[in-house]
């Protein structure tokens, strides 16, 4: 069997999987106000929940990433289904172009 070759995945297309992928995290919920931020200028995006009142427990982080350079770093991932299985599958972003800095992944100096 002859290995596939993947065309090299541009900057553009990196930021629109990274984005598309990160929005997909807002669930339904009863207890929370889910809410995707997503600045394409600093290529930042994430998912905050946000509890209803009264707040049970603090706001946080479900998944934030950003695309630097080539790479899509991952600083945080709450869930029970990684961002980073989303990108390669879905996106077809090769594992070597993700980093998982919540995981203590060395992240490149920019």
């Amino acid at each position: 069997m002859v290995g596939m070759i993947r065309e090299p995945i541009t900057l553009t297309a990196l930021e629109t999987i990274t984005r598309t992928e990160v929005e997909k995290y807002i669930p339904i919920s009863y207890t929370s106000s889910y809410y995707a931020l997503l600045d394409d200028a600093q290529k930042l995006y994430a998912v905050v929940s946000v509890p209803h009142l009264p707040r049970p427990w603090p706001s946080r982080i479900v998944v934030m990433a950003q695309v630097v350079g080539d790479k899509v770093i991952i600083i945080e991932d709450i869930t029970d289904k990684p961002l980073v299985d989303a990108l390669m599958v879905n996106g077809g972003v090769p594992r070597d172009k993700i980093i998982l800095a919540y995981a203590g992944e060395t992240v490149p100096a920019v």
